[in-house]
C-alpha cells in the first residue's frame, strides 16, 4: 500500500512492441496510456518477536538519534537485529546501567530527547544529565514536557506540574489518567481519562472540564493543534479546540473501532487498535496493517515515529517497523527476481515454499504442485519477456534452466506428446498414487492426470520462447514441445489421453464434451477459446495444415466460434434440466478459468488466422476484460492492451504491482469485520464488497484467485514465488510497451 500521496504519472503516446522482434503481430502505434517508471513510495515490515511472553509492553519512542527505546513490564528494553523477512527480538535495554538500575516507570521524548519518569523524579541522559526534577508522586508514569523545562506528570489519580523539582501546582481527580499532551500555541496542558478530557492552563494554574465522552481510551492533539482527537471504543471523536465542541458524528467507518492509540506523524493521523494499525488518508479510506506480515500482533499499544520516517507500531507481542522506501518498478523486479531464484526454484520449476514453520524461512522446503508447469510456464515467459526487453544473460539462462525442466515433463513419461503435471525424485514427491507413476529411469518419478490449465500454459509460453527469445537451440525447442502437445491433442481426438489410454478428467476440448454444456456453463466458452489459441499457434510456428483445418472445423462445423464469442455476462448456473457434471461446474464463477482464459488470448489474438477472426477475437477478450475490471488485475489489463485498445486500466495495473507486498509469505488476513468496507449482495462471480482492497491488505494469492477474497491465508506456512505473481505482469508491460525502462533523475 502507498503510504504517501502519490500521483502515478501516466503519459498519452505512441507505443509500438520492441523493435527487437519484428514480429508483424506486434502490437500497432496507437495513442493509449503510457507509465513512467519513477520512484514511488514502497513499504514494508522489519518485526520484532518478545522473548519472553509474560512481558507487557506499554510505549515505545525513538530520540533524534534514532535509538529506539521500549519501556515495558521489566523494564526498558530495545530491538535487536532484524530486516525484512527475517524478524529480530526485543532484549533488555542495558546501554546505560545506571539507567537500567532505576525503576522505570514513564518513557517520552522532550525536544527529541528522551526522557524518564520513576518514583523519584523526571530525569534524563540528554541535555548533560542535568534534568532531574524531583516529585512526589512515586507511582508517576505518565506524563509532558511543556516551556521551560517544566512537566504535568500523573499517577493515574493525581496531577502535578513540576519544574526545577518543584510542584507549583497539583491536583486529584475522580477519574483515571490515560494521557496528557501539551499545546504550545495556547501553553495548555490536555489531559485525558476514561469520561472527560481536560485542560491546565500554565499561564492561570486553571483545570476545566472540556468535553464529556464514555469510554475514551486514547487521544491526540492534530491539524497545528486546532482539533483533538479522542478514540473511544468504538471509533473516534474530533473536537473543535477552540469551541470546545464535537465536529460531526462519531467516526466509526475505520478497519476497526476499538482504538488503543492515535497520533499525527507528519500531517496524517495514525491509529492503533485490537485489529491492526492504520493511517487515515486525504480520500477519507484507510491504509491498513494487520497480520503478521506487518506487526507481531494486531492488539497495538502504541504508535511513535523514527527520525527516518519508520512508524513504530508497538503491540503486545513485540514491535513492527514500518519502513517506506523510494523505489522503482524495475528496483522491485529485481527484488523479486533474487526471491525467486533463491527460494523458488526446484529442477527448473517455479516452486513455492511449503511447511514453513510461522515464517521462518528457513524451515521450508520447495514442494511439487499439480500445477508445476503452469507456474514455471508463467515465470518463463516472464523471463522471455525480461530477456526481449533487456538483452539480459542472466534471463536467457533463467530461460534455458526452466524451458529444460518443461521439455522433460515430456520425455519423463512414456506417452508421446503427454506433458507430465510434474516430476520428482523418487519417495520424495508429496504422494497421491493415483498421481504419481515410475519414470523409466527408476531414480524419477512423474505426475499424471494433466489438465486443460497446464495446456494451455505450455503453449503459452512456448509461443513467446519461440517468438521472443534470440537462441535458435531454445526456439527450436519451443516449436517442437507445441508440435508435440498438439499432435497429441488432434490424434486422440481433442483429448489428453493419459498412461491408462484414457482422456485426464480436465484435458477434454472434444465437441462431444465441450457442447454437451449449456451455453451459459463457462466452461463451454473456455474449451472453444483455448484450443482454438492453441491450434492457431501451432499453425502459426509449424505450418502444418492440419492445424488449420482442424481449427475451422471446429471453429464453424461444431460452433467453437459461436461458443467463445458467448457474451461473458451471460455466463451463470446451469438450469435446473442440466446434468449435474454442468451443474458442478458452474456453481460460481471460476477465476482459474480467468487464468487460462488471459493465457490463451496470447495465441488467439496475436496468431489469428485472419483479420475478421482477430476482429471477433479482439471482441472477445473486451468483453471478458470488462467483466474483470473491478478486480484491477495487472496481468489481466495488460493482456488486454496487446489487442491495442487505447484504455486498457493502465493505472490500476501499476497500483497493483506498486501496492503488491515485498513480504509474500502466506500471513492469515481477516478483512470481513472491517467497518470501512462496503459489502454488496451475495453474486454469482463472489465480488463481497464494492471495492477491492489493495494486494497488501489481502493474502497471497496467485492469478488464479478470487481478489475479492477478503480472508484466508496460511499462517506463515508458505512463501509464494514471485514468478508468476509479480513478474510476469510488469515483464509482459515492459514488452508491450506500456510500462517503461525506469527514469533516472
Amino acid at each position: 500500500m502507498l503510504k504517501l500521496n502519490f500521483f502515478i504519472p501516466l503519459l498519452i503516446c505512441g507505443i509500438i512492441a520492441h523493435p527487437q522482434t519484428g514480429n508483424k503481430n506486434a502490437v500497432k502505434k496507437q495513442s493509449r496510456s503510457h507509465y513512467k517508471d519513477v520512484s514511488y513510495i514502497q513499504d514494508y515490515s522489519i518485526k520484532y518477536n518478545v522473548m519472553d511472553p509474560g512481558t507487557e509492553f506499554y510505549k515505545v519512542y525513538a530520540d533524534r538519534n534514532g535509538v529506539i527505546k521500549i519501556l515495558s513490564s521489566t523494564g526498558l528494553m530495545q530491538p535487536a537485529g532484524g530486516e525484512m523477512l527475517y524478524p529480530g527480538t526485543i532484549v533488555k535495554d542495558q546501554t546505560y546501567r545506571p539507567l537500567s538500575a532505576r525503576k522505570i516507570a514513564g518513557i517520552g521524548l522532550y525536544q527529541n530527547q528522551f526522557v524518564f519518569a520513576d518514583d523519584k523524579a523526571i530525569l534524563s541522559n540528554a541535555w548533560a544529565g542535568t534534568l532531574y526534577s524531583r516529585h512526589t508522586l512515586p507511582g508517576a508514569s505518565i506524563f509532558a514536557g511543556g516551556e521551560d523545562f517544566a512537566f504535568l506528570i500523573s499517577d493515574g489519580k493525581s496531577l502535578q506540574y513540576l519544574k526545577n523539582s518543584q510542584a507549583l501546582w497539583q491536583k486529584t481527580i475522580a477519574g483515571t489518567v490515560l494521557d496528557i499532551v501539551y499545546d504550545s500555541v495556547a501553553k495548555n496542558f490536555f489531559i485525558l481519562t476514561t469520561e472527560d478530557i481536560s485542560s491546565f492552563s500554565t499561564t492561570e494554574k486553571k483545570f476545566t472540564t472540556i468535553f464529556k465522552s464514555d469510554s475514551l481510551t486514547c487521544f491526540t492533539l492534530a491539524r497545528h493543534g486546532k482539533e483533538i482527537i479522542a478514540g473511544t471504543h468504538n471509533g473516534y471523536i474530533t473536537i473543535d479546540i477552540v469551541t470546545k465542541q464535537q465536529k460531526g458524528a462519531v467516526s466509526r467507518k475505520l478497519p476497526c473501532t476499538a482504538l488503543t492509540a492515535v497520533t499525527e506523524l507528519d500531517g496524517q493521523l495514525w491509529f492503533g487498535s485490537t485489529l491492526g494499525a492504520f493511517m487515515l488518508k486525504d480520500d477519507g479510506k484507510f491504509n491498513y496493517y494487520a497480520s503478521k506480515r506487518w506487526l507481531p500482533s494486531d492488539n497495538v499499544k502504541h504508535i511513535a515515529r523514527d527520525n527516518d520516517g519508520t512508524i513504530l507500531v508497538l503491540t503486545d507481542k513485540g514491535l513492527g517497523k514500518i519502513r517506506f522506501e523510494q523505489m522503482t518498478l524495475a528496483d522491485k523486479a529485481a527484488f523479486f527476481e533474487r526471491q525467486v531464484r533463491q527460494r523458488h526454484i526446484r529442477n527448473g520449476f517455479n516452486a513455492a515454499l511449503t511447511d514453513v514453520k510461522d515464517g521462518d524461512l528457513g524451515t521450508g522446503f520447495m514442494e511439487d504442485s499439480d500445477n508445476d508447469g503452469l507456474w514455471t510456464s508463467m515465470y518463463l515467459a516472464a523471463e522471455a519477456f525480461r530477456y526481449a526487453v533487456t538483452r539480459s544473460p542472466d534471463a536467457l539462462q533463467n530461460c534455458r534452466e526452466s524451458l529444460d525442466a518443461m521439455e522433460r515433463l515430456y520425455s519423463v513419461n512414456p506417452v508421446k506428446g503427454f506433458p507430465s503435471r510434474s516430476f520428482e525424485r523418487t519417495g520424495f514427491a508429496i504422494h497421491d498414487v493415483n498421481k504419481w507413476k515410475p519414470s523409466y529411469d527408476p531414480e524419477w518419478e512423474w505426475k499424471s492426470t494433466t489438465s486443460s490449465d497446464e495446456a494451455i500454459g505450455h503453449i503459452f509460453v512456448f509461443a513467446v520462447v519461440a517468438e521472443l527469445v534470440n537462441d535458435a537451440p531454445m526456439k527450436k525447442k519451443a516449436i517442437v514441445l507445441i508440435d508435440s502437445l498438439m499432435q497429441h491433442i488432434v490424434d486422440n481426438n481433442f483429448y489428453l489421453i493419459d498412461w491408462d489410454g484414457k482422456p485426464t478428467q480436465w484435458g477434454k476440448w472434444n465437441p462431444d464434451y465441450v457442447n454437451a454444456r449449456p451455453e451459459i456453463v463457462g466452461d463451454r466458452k473456455i474449451n472453444a477459446s483455448n484450443i482454438t489459441a492453441m491450434l492457431q499457434t501451432a499453425y502459426h510456428f509449424t505450418k502444418k495444415e492440419i492445424y488449420k483445418e482442424k481449427a475451422f472445423e471446429l471453429l464453424n462445423q461444431y460452433g467453437y466460434l459461436k461458443n467463445l464469442m458467448q457474451p461473458m455476462k451471460e455466463v451463470g448456473k446451469a438450469p435446473d434440466d442440466a446434468d449435474d457434471w454442468s451443474k458442478m461446474l458452474s456453481e460460481s464463477w471460476n477465476h482459474s478459468d480467468d487464468e487460462m482464459y488471459f493465457l490463451g488470448y496470447w495465441g488467439l489474438y496475436r496468431y489469428a488466422f485472419n483479420d475478421t477472426l482477430k476482429k471477433k477475437f479482439k471482441d472477445a477478450i473486451i468483453d471478458h476484460w470488462e467483466i474483470e475490471r473491478p478486480e484491477k488485475e495487472a496481468a489481466w489489463n495488460i493482456m488486454t492492451s496487446i489487442t491495442g485498445v487505447p484504455d486498457f486500466d493502465l493505472k490500476e495495473s501499476i497500483w497493483y504491482l506498486q501496492e503488491y507486498p515485498l513480504d509474500l509469505i502466506g500471513w492469515s488476513v481477516h478483512n470481513s469485520d472491517r467497518k470501512d468496507i462496503e459489502l454488496v449482495a451475495p453474486n454469482f462471480r463472489n465480488q463481497t464488497i464494492k471495492e477491492v482492497l489493495p494486494p497488501d491488505e489481502l493474502r497471497i494469492s496467485r492469478h488464479n484467485a478470487n481478489r475479492f477474497g477478503l480472508n484466508g491465508g496460511s499462517n506463515g506456512r508458505d512463501e509464494e514465488s514471485a514468478g508468476d505473481i509479480w513478474l510476469l505482469p510488469y515483464w509482459m508491460g515492459r514488452y508491450l510497451g506500456v510500462i517503461s525502462e525506469p527514469q533516472v533523475k
